[in-house]
């Protein structure tokens, strides 16, 4: 139970490298300012947004990389869940400043506000579905590069205590649409978290009930 808790808190604090890690985008991107600026129109435009995931975890202690799959909603403003449904059921929800895990019998509940560690995990992942993380450049250095398919921006904590547990954060954004369609945590030890989002829907009906906890 608390090696689960422990893993999935990783994801949370770091919370999204498969085989496209090879194929990180080094051209880097002319027009940052008008990416940002689209980037900012598109999440005014988003309400909601509904995917499948596929979440990968490498730790340098095990000889396999560990792959999750699940569903992801989010609904303005701030609403996030989080169900894992292989290999194993585990459920997170964020909403009202509270924050609700389940796993199997157990289902414990966070207030947000009252724990520094949760608050700035809960603007991370805000941050990085909405685009806002970008604006953050008091606390981290921001590079911007580009490929056919996707934006993708790096950013490296200033703080030097943060980077001895997350090394970089990397973000996909799909051209297309700009949403995101994967991140990545690089921790200071060469582990890494990384989530593809697939199959995304915007703006659909997402009942505010998907985010109450039962």
């Amino acid at each position: 139970m608390q090696i689960k808790m422990k893993y999935y808190g990783i994801v949370l604090l770091s919370l999204l490298w498969i085989e496209a890690v090879s194929q990180v985008p080094a051209t880097p991107l002319k027009d940052v300012p008008g990416f940002r600026a689209r980037l900012e129109t598109l999440s005014d435009k988003v309400s909601t947004i509904e995917s499948d995931f596929i979440q990968e975890k490498n730790l340098s202690v095990l000889a396999n990389t560990i792959v999750s799959r699940g569903h992801f909603w989010y609904k303005k403003e701030n609403n996030i869940r989080w169900e894992y449904l292989s290999p194993y059921k585990y459920l997170i929800i964020i909403t009202n400043n509270q924050i609700y895990i389940k796993e199997d019998k157990s289902q414990k509940q966070y207030d947000i506000q009252s724990n520094t560690m949760f608050r700035e995990m809960n603007k991370f992942i805000s941050g990085c579905i909405q685009g806002d993380i970008l604006k953050n450049e008091q606390e981290y250095r921001v590079g911007y590069f580009e490929d056919d398919k996707s934006y993708f921006v790096i950013l490296v904590p200033h703080d030097v205590n943060m980077r001895k547990m997350l090394n970089e954060v990397q973000i996909w954004f799909d051209k297309r649409d700009l949403t995101v369609s994967g991140i990545n945590m690089v921790e200071a030890g060469g582990d890494y978290t990384k989530i593809e989002f697939t199959a995304k829907k915007l703006n659909t009906d997402i009942p505010i009930e998907k985010f109450d906890f039962k």
